[in-house]
C-alpha cells in the first residue's frame, strides 16, 4: 500500500504542475492530501491511522515537514540562503540601471568585425552577466530587447541568434555568484552527513570495525566552495559557446556575417569601452575575489555585490550632471583608505596599544563614513530617478519569496515522500543496478534532465538531491566529492531553461522576440547549445579536477588551511614526500646516514638515547615509504582479480541485509500481535520463513573460497596500512626529536643568564620567608620551562617548592632539592657547551635535508609547493572500495 500511496503523491503533484497550479502550493499541497488520504485509507480499512506509512504515523511525517521548514529559517548553520536576496538584488539594480544594456552595445561594437561577432559579445556579456547577476530573466529579456534585433538586421540566422541568447542567458545558474549553487550548497551539507553515516555503517559490516577511519569519510561542501568549484566548469562552457559560433561562422559566413563597426577605434572608443567593462569586472573581482581570498563570506560577498550594483547604478542612472561620479569615486577612496588602513594598522579597537594604532583606527573610521555617505547618496539616487529602487526592491521581495516557499513546500514533499519509503525504494533501485557508481550516477543524471524537461530548476535541486545525493556520495568506488556532485547536477538542471515544453529561457525570449521569428526557430536554435552543455557535462565527469582543484588550492592556501598533519592529506602528502626524495638522487639517505653518525655521548644519556634511536628511525621511515608504495603496487595488481569478487559479495551481503530486516521487522510484528489474529499470525509466519529460506539460499550463493580470498587481499592492504603508519611515527620523530635539541640548544644563551639567578636562590631559601621564597622558586621554575631541556632543573626546584609549601615548612629539605638543581644546571652548562662545537651543525644540516620531506607532516602549516601539488593530487578521486 505505500507505493500506491507513493504513486498517488507524484500523480497529485505531477498533476497540479502540469496543470499551471502554483509550484509554491503544489508541493506541500500534494504532500498534505497524500498524508491524508493514507491516514483516512488507514482508519477505515486496518483501524489505524499508521496502517499505511513505511513507518510512523501521519502526525510524525506532518511534524517531519514543519521541522523541516524550520530547519530552513531557525538553523543557524544554515544561513548561507541569506545571500540569495542579496545576489537577486545585485542582479536586478544592474539590469534596472541599464548597465546591462550598455554592456551589450560596446561588446557589440568591440566584436563586431570578428566572424559570428556579435553572437561572441552575446556570449561574453552573458557570462560577466551571469557572474554579476545570476538573474536568467533578467539577462535574457535585457539581451533578447537589445541584440536580437541587430543580429537579425545583419542577416543572423534566427536559429542561431534565438538559441546564442537563450544559450548565454541561462550562464547565469553556472557561474558564481548563482543561486542554484547556493541551494545546491544547501541541500549537500545535509546530505553529506547521511552519506557519511552510510558509509560509516558500511565500513563497519564490511570490515567489523566499530570506527572508520577519517580519512574515508565524506567531505562535506559550502556555497563558497560551489562558487570555487563551478567557476572554470563556467568558463568552459563560455568557451564551448564561443567556439561554435565561431566555427559556425567560418562555416556558414552568411548565417552568422561579421560587422564593421561604422566609427573609430580611437581613443573615446576605447574609454567608452574601459568605461564599461571596467566596474563590472570590478564587482566580479570584489564579491569573487573576496570569496576566493577567503576575506569574506558568501552572505558577507552578496552584500559587498548589492552595495556595489547601487553605486554602478547611481553614476549610470544620473549619466549627464556634474556630480555623475563623485559617489563612486568617493567609494573607491573609501575602500583604498580602509585597504591601506588594514594593511599597516592594529584596526581592532581593543587591540590598539599605541598611538599609531588609534591613528588608524580615526582614519579607517573617517573612511567607513565616507563610504557610507557614498551608498547613501548613490541609494538617494536610484530612489530619486525613475523610482528604480523602489522597483528593484518589489521584484526583489517577489523573487526572494518565490525561492523560499518553494524550498519550504520542497521540505514537506521530502517528509511525505520518505513517509511512503520512496527513498528506500530509490536506494534499492540504485543499488540494484549493476556496473556500481556510474551506472547510477547516469541513471540520475538522465532522470535529472528529463526532469528539466517539466520542472524548474530550484524545484530539481529542492526534492531530487536531497533523496539521490545520500546514496552517491556514500559509495567508496567513485568517493567523489560534494563539490563536484552539486557542480555536475548545476550543469545538468541548467539545461532545464533551455529544454521544451517548459524552457524558461525559451519563455522569456518568446515575450521579447519579434513575430517574424517564429517558435520552432527557438527551438532548433537551442539543440545545439543543450548538446554543448551536455557535452561540458562529460567533460566535467570525465576530468574532476576541473571542479575540484580551485576549492582545494584556495583552502590549502589560506590562513586557515589544514595542518600537514590532517588524515585526509597523508595520501597525497606520501606522494609528495616520496616525489621529492627521488628527485633528491639520495641526499636525503646520505644526510640521514650523516646525521648517524654525529657523537651523541655529550648529551644527557635519556636525550642521548633518543636522539639516537629517533635519527635511526629516519632511515626506517624512509624504507617504511617505499615499502608502502610497493605494498599499494600490489594492492593494485591484486586488486584487479578481487574487485569483481568484492562486488558480487558485497552485493549478495546487501541483499542479505535487505531480507534480514524484513525478518526482523516481521519479528517484531508478530511479538506485538495481540488476541486470536490467527490468520495475521500465519501471515507473518509464513514471511518470515520466506525471509530465513531467502537469507539462506543467499549465503548459499556466496563462494566457497571467498573467506580465503579476502583474508589473503586484506593482508596486503593491511601490510600498506602498516607500512604508511610506521612511516608517519618514525618520520615525525625524526624530525621532532632532532628539532627539540637543536631548539634547547638555541636556548643556551638564555639558559646561561639565569645561571647568577639560581645560584642567589640558595641564600633566599636559607634565610627567607617560606612563603615569599616558595613563590621566587616557582617564578625560576617558570623561566626554565621557557627553555628546552631543563627538566632535572625544573623537576628538583619544584621539589624545592614543595618542601616550602608544606604545612611545616622543611628549609633544609629545600636546600638539599636545590643543591640538586644546581648540580643539575652545571651538567647543562658542560653538554650544551660541547653539543655547541661538536652538535650544531651536523644537527642544523640533518634538519635542513629532511625538512620537506620527513619533516613534512610536523610543519605548522603546508607551503606553497607542498599546498599546489596536494591541491592537484586530492583534486582526483580516489577509489576507496578495496577497503570496505
Amino acid at each position: 500500500m505505500e507505493i500506491l500511496f507513493l504513486a498517488i503523491l507524484v500523480l497529485i503533484m505531477a498533476t497540479a504542475l502540469g496543470s499551471g497550479y502554483p509550484v509554491a502550493f503544489a508541493l506541500p499541497g500534494a504532500a498534505i492530501i497524500t498524508i491524508g488520504l493514507a491516514a483516512g485509507a488507514g482508519y477505515l480499512f486496518d483501524g489505524s491511522t499508521d496502517a499505511y506509512f513505511h513507518s510512523g504515523g501521519p502526525q510524525q511525517w506532518l511534524s517531519a515537514g514543519v521541522t523541516n521548514l524550520r530547519g530552513v529559517y531557525w538553523e543557524v548553520e544554515r544561513d548561507t540562503l541569506i545571500a540569495i536576496p542579496l545576489f537577486i538584488f545585485m542582479g536586478i539594480m544592474l539590469q534596472r540601471s541599464k548597465i546591462a544594456e550598455d554592456l551589450l552595445v560596446t561588446m557589440a561594437q568591440l566584436f563586431g568585425p570578428v566572424p559570428g561577432g556579435l553572437g561572441i559579445s552575446v556570449v561574453f556579456v552573458g557570462a560577466l552577466l551571469a557572474a554579476t547577476t545570476g538573474i536568467v530573466g533578467a539577462t535574457v529579456v535585457a539581451m533578447g530587447l537589445i541584440s536580437l534585433p541587430a543580429m537579425l538586421r545583419n542577416n543572423y540566422s534566427p536559429s542561431l541568434a534565438t538559441g546564442t541568447i537563450a544559450a548565454s542567458g541561462t550562464l547565469g545558474q553556472i557561474i558564481p555568484p548563482s543561486i542554484v549553487l547556493i541551494i545546491l550548497a544547501d541541500q549537500l551539507a545535509s546530505a553529506t552527513d547521511q552519506a557519511s553515516t552510510a558509509r560509516k555503517a558500511l565500513y563497519k559490516e564490511a570490515t567489523g570495525e566499530l570506527s572508520m577511519p577519517s580519512v574515508f569519510d565524506v567531505a562535506s561542501t559550502s556555497a563558497g566552495e560551489m562558487f570555487l568549484g563551478a567557476f572554470i566548469p563556467g568558463l568552459v562552457l563560455v568557451a564551448l559557446y564561443m567556439l561554435y559560433i565561431l566555427v559556425y561562422a567560418i562555416i556558414r559566413p552568411a548565417s552568422a556575417p561579421a560587422v564593421k563597426y561604422a566609427g573609430k577605434f580611437n581613443a573615446a572608443f576605447w574609454a567608452n569601452v574601459a568605461l564599461t567593462l571596467i566596474p563590472p569586472l570590478a564587482l566580479i573581482f570584489l564579491v569573487l575575489g573576496s570569496i576566493i581570498a577567503g576575506i569574506a563570506t558568501v552572505n558577507q560577498a552578496g552584500a559587498i555585490g548589492a552595495a556595489g550594483a547601487m553605486i554602478m547604478a547611481g553614476y549610470r542612472l544620473a549619466a549627464g550632471r556634474k556630480t555623475t561620479y563623485v559617489p563612486a569615486i568617493i567609494a573607491m577612496v573609501s575602500l583604498g583608505v580602509i585597504a591601506y588602513c588594514l594593511s599597516n594598522f592594529e584596526m581592532n579597537i581593543k587591540g590598539m596599544q599605541t598611538d599609531n594604532d588609534r591613528l588608524g583606527v580615526m582614519i579607517g573610521l573617517a573612511a567607513s563614513a565616507a563610504l557610507l555617505v557614498s551608498l547613501i547618496w548613490s541609494g538617494w539616487r536610484t530612489l530619486r530617478i525613475d523610482n528604480t529602487l523602489h522597483g528593484v526592491m518589489l521584484e526583489t521581495a517577489k523573487t526572494t519569496s518565490l525561492v523560499f516557499i518553494i524550498l519550504l513546500g520542497a521540505a514537506m514533499l521530502t517528509a511525505a515522500f520518505r513517509a511512503f519509503g520512496g527513498e528506500e525504494l530509490v536506494r534499492e533501485f540504485l543499488n540494484s543496478l549493476p556496473g556500481g557508481f556510474w551506472t547510477q550516477f547516469i541513471i540520475v543524471m538522465g532522470v535529472i534532465f528529463v526532469l528539466g524537461f517539466f520542472l524548474d530548476f530550484i524545484e530539481i535541486a529542492v526534492v531530487v538531491v536531497p533523496i539521490v545525493a545520500p546514496i552517491l556520495l556514500a559509495d567508496p568506488e567513485a568517493n567523489i566529492t560534494a563539490v563536484w556532485l552539486g557542480v555536475m547536477i548545476g550543469l545538468n538542471i541548467q539545461t532545464s531553461f533551455l529544454t521544451p515544453p517548459f524552457g524558461f529561457a525559451l519563455f522569456y525570449l518568446r515575450g521579447v522576440a519579434p513575430a517574424a521569428v517564429k517558435t520552432v526557430q527557438m527551438y532548433k536554435g537551442v539543440i545545439a547549445f543543450i548538446s554543448l552543455q551536455l557535452f561540458a557535462l562529460f567533460i566535467v565527469g570525465f576530468y574532476p579536477p576541473l571542479v575540484n582543484y580551485l576549492p582545494n588550492r584556495v583552502s590549502y592556501l589560506s590562513e586557515t588551511s589544514p595542518p600537514p598533519r590532517n588524515p585526509k592529506l597523508q595520501y597525497c602528502m606520501e606522494e609528495y614526500v616520496g616525489g621529492v626524495i627521488a628527485e633528491s638522487n639520495g641526499a636525503v639517505a646520505q644526510a640521514v646516514q650523516t646525521a648517524q653518525g654525529l657523537n651523541f655521548s655529550i648529551l644527557p644519556n635519556k636525550m642521548a638515547k633518543t636522539l639516537e634511536t629517533d635519527i635511526a628511525g629516519a632511515q626506517e621511515a624512509l624504507d617504511s615509504l617505499q615499502a608502502a608504495f610497493i605494498a599499494e603496487e600490489a594492492v593494485q595488481v591484486a586488486g584487479v582479480e578481487y574487485r569483481p569478487r568484492l562486488r558480487v559479495v558485497r552485493s549478495i551481503e546487501k541483499k542479505i541485509r535487505h531480507e534480514d530486516e524484513i525478518l526482523q521487522e516481521a519479528r517484531k510484528l508478530l511479538g506485538r500481535l495481540q488476541g486470536d489474529d490467527t490468520a495475521r499470525r500465519a501471515e507473518l509466519e509464513a514471511e518470515i520463513a520466506e525471509a530465513e529460506a531467502n537469507i539462506a539460499e543467499l549465503q548459499a550463493q556466496v563462494p566457497a573460497e571467498w573467506e580465503e580470498t579476502h583474508t589473503t587481499f586484506a593482508k596486503l592492504t593491511k601490510a600498506e596500512t602498516d607500512a604508511r603508519n610506521n612511516y608517519r611515527r618514525k618520520a615525525d620523530a625524526s624530525y621532532t626529536t632532532a628539532a627539540e635539541t637543536l631548539d634547547a640548544m638555541d636556548g643556551t644563551a638564555a639558559y646561561l643568564a639565569l645561571e647568577q639567578e639560581l645560584r642567589d636562590l640558595a641564600g633566599i631559601i636559607a634565610t627567607g620567608e617560606p612563603e615569599e621564597t616558595e613563590g621566587m622558586v616557582n617564578d625560576l621554575s617558570r623561566k626554565f620551562s621557557e627553555i628546552g631541556a631543563t627538566d632535572e632543573v625544573r623537576s628538583a626546584l619544584s621539589k624545592a617548592r614543595r618542601k616550602l609549601k608544606s604545612r611545616t615548612p622543611d628549609v633544609d629539605a629545600a636546600l638539599e632539592e636545590y643543591a640538586d638543581a644546581l648540580a643539575a644546571y652545571e651538567e647543562g652548562k658542560v653538554w650544551r657547551a660541547a653539543a655547541e662545537t661538536e652538535l650544531r651543525v651536523g644537527l642544523a644540516s640533518y634538519l635542513d635535508a629532511i625538512r620537506g620531506t620527513l619533516g613534512t607532516r610536523v610543519q605548522p602549516k603546508l607551503n606553497r609547493e607542498q599546498a599546489l601539488f596536494l591541491a592537484s593530487c586530492s583534486a582526483e578521486h580516489r577509489d576507496i572500495s578495496l577497503n570496505f
